[in-house]
């Protein structure tokens, strides 16, 4: 069975995906018109799996309108829930799968100036940032702009305040608004939040700020910003003075730790003190989700953190930090990718019963476009200066004097999946809260990861779910009662009919010795074919039958499900552990290769044209009695 996505229009897409009937709760077309829907609300026991994105930014960012971005947040919903819209370079374009949910994420730091900037009105046309930016934008300098922007913020140089109540108040106003307009519980949600920007000497700190509360309580909380502190600290207490006056529930998303030079899970905090067990707990309670994978590169892990994991040089940003200020060190490495944190984690677990790593897993796109989109078929970019186009690929993204970034180094990445009972904002958040999650680079893989102590091959059955509840706890859970049995884990994967099929199932485990040493081990657990280890124990290649004259692939290879039940071979009862499942798919063209085709350019030999879709999802741990 061959499939083209550059080459399917997206209605037989959307066809054969009605077809395939991949996802039972969708059974309804979404509406065009909000107002013509009375979504009932169904609950699913055992939990459904709903697919969105966390971290998208609309027109009303500063650094989205300097690269180009003309729209805003109605076209973002729109897009998101399966409509045709307009792209800010003028391009038709829809998702062949509406999204479950959606974050409108724009950065609190300015947020709402760029519209004034571009109609040259209001009072940053009166400063001097306002009247260089509007020239640099006349001469069609938008990546200057955006890093003089960036700069600006993580240097705190602004001539003017962006957390300014008069400004912000109504920006937020019609963010909140926008939000209560296109959710519809049992049918689409959309999120109240913003992304808090912090940067110190260029370090990525970000966090997105998710809601789970209605306009009514969020209306009147404005965002946090980089100005008023760029410390994560004090970015959780202002959560906790909303929780306290409102009633409400917030949460944090930190992400790009891979920009962070090493900051993003230090051992030490922001103002260089040690961890104490109120930062720990603190952290743990304010930070439950790490966005794994995104346009900027994936997370997971580092060949010089995993040298034994042939799977870990996937996607890698490891030059400089955010701002492109400072060259990477291989020191920092360790401090910036999520499977390092989680070890490090254990460490805190073990010495002060408190572990401030303990985090799910989502993928989401930080897309600059108001597009949601991690689709390589159908990738319009980081940002609007980079949607489709014969050039794009070749296009330098970022430069400083320490490099430079094309946009071909960016990823069509990626996704947020959520267990959850319903489509609700409650639901959602309260999966999310307890980490019940899993990402993906941007395949709709479905996956389901139970951990207990008793499972056998006999409870692969139709109801492995329900099993799995019952005797066990789903991922993101923590492993209720010590045994000196090793612990069983149970683990199903679906491959996306869009897609390409799946090559392998691997439990990755973390742990800390008896020594207080780090470990890691990645198992093949499950596999497509009749392949057998070879003599160090690996699984050996899938194949690859990616044609790269036509963009197809043949899904002959590869597994359309795979699931097992494994049981950890080298379980210590007395080490802190962690267990992941990572899917891997067979390989598939990567969106530069869909543009080399349909644009006929010219690329470099060193611009990968195939690539391993994945998902990761949150971990199960171990903590001994």
């Amino acid at each position: 069975m061959k499939f083209s996505n550059y080459l399917l229009s997206s209605v037989l897409l959307f066809s054969f995906l009605v077809s395939c009937k991949q996802e039972d709760k969708k059974k309804d077309e979404l509406s065009p018109t909000i107002e013509s829907q009375e979504a009932s609300i169904e609950e699913n026991k055992w939990n459904e799996v709903y697919w969105g994105d966390t971290h998208l930014h609309t027109a009303l960012s500063l650094d989205a309108g300097a690269f180009g971005n003309r729209i805003g947040m109605d076209e973002a919903y729109r897009f998101a829930r399966g409509e045709t819209v307009t792209s800010s370079s003028g391009m038709q374009t829809k998702l062949s799968r509406p999204l479950d949910f959606l974050v409108v994420a724009d950065h609190s730091d300015g947020m709402g100036i760029f519209p004034m900037l571009d109609a040259k009105e209001g009072f940053i046309m009166d400063t001097p940032e306002g009247e260089r930016w509007s020239e640099m934008l006349d001469e069609g300098k938008a990546g200057e702009t955006a890093i003089d922007i960036i700069s600006n913020f993580s240097q705190g140089t602004l001539s003017f305040k962006t957390n300014n109540t008069n400004l912000m108040t109504p920006v937020w106003k019609s963010v909140v608004e926008a939000a209560e307009k296109y959710n519809e519980p049992g049918r689409f949600t959309a999120f109240i939040g913003y992304e808090w920007t912090s940067l110190i000497k260029g370090n990525n700190l970000h966090r997105v700020v998710v809601y789970r509360d209605n306009g009514d309580k969020t209306i009147n909380h404005l965002p946090f910003t980089n100005e008023d502190s760029s410390d994560p600290e004090e970015l959780w207490k202002n959560m906790k003075r909303y929780e306290d006056t409102s009633g409400g529930q917030v949460l944090a998303i930190p992400h790009n730790g891979n920009l962070s030079n090493g900051m993003m899970f230090a051992e030490t905090r922001v103002n260089g003190e040690a961890f104490t067990e109120s930062y720990a707990k603190e952290r743990l309670k304010r930070e439950p989700l790490y966005e794994a994978t995104q346009i900027k590169g994936d997370g997971e892990s580092h060949p010089f953190l995993s040298p034994n994991d042939e799977f870990a040089d996937y996607e890698n940003w490891d030059k400089t930090n955010l701002d492109y200020s400072e060259l990477k060190t291989k020191d920092m490495l360790q401090y910036e990718y999520l499977r390092s944190a989680l070890k490090i984690g254990l460490k805190y677990q073990k010495k002060m019963n408190i572990n401030p790593f303990k985090f799910g897993l989502i993928g989401s796109t930080d897309s600059h476009t108001s597009l949601a989109t991690a689709d390589d078929n159908n990738f319009f970019g980081k940002a609007s200066n980079v949607e489709p186009s014969k050039e794009r690929a070749g296009h330098v993204f970022l430069e400083s004097s320490l490099g430079t970034i094309f946009a071909s180094e960016t990823i069509a990445s990626g996704y947020a999946a959520v267990w959850a009972k319903s489509n609700t904002r409650e639901d959602l958040f309260d999966a999310m809260a307890r980490k019940e999650t899993y990402a993906t680079t941007g395949s709709r893989i479905k996956l389901r990861f139970f951990g207990g102590w008793d499972f056998t091959e006999n409870d692969l059955t139709k109801k492995y779910v329900e099993t799995g509840y019952n005797r066990g706890v789903p991922m993101g859970g923590d492993l209720k009662e010590s045994a000196s049995d090793a612990p069983t884990f149970l683990v199903h994967a679906m491959m996306d009919p869009e897609s390409g099929s799946l090559d392998r199932l691997q439990i990755v485990k973390g742990w800390i010795k008896s020594d207080g040493s780090l470990d890691e081990k990645v198992y093949d657990v499950a596999w497509s074919g009749d392949r057998k280890p070879n003599i160090n124990g690996k699984i050996p290649s899938v194949g690859n039958t990616v044609d790269l004259e036509n963009g197809t692939w043949n899904n002959d290879i590869g597994a359309t499900e795979l699931k097992v039940v494994w049981q950890d071979p080298s379980f210590d009862p007395s080490h802190e552990s962690f267990y992941y499942v990572r899917v891997i798919e067979i390989p598939t063209p990567r969106w530069t290769l869909y543009d080399k085709i349909r644009y006929e350019a010219e690329l470099s030999p060193n611009v990968p044209l195939t690539t391993t879709e994945r998902a990761y999802s949150s971990p199960i741990w171990y903590t001994p009695n």
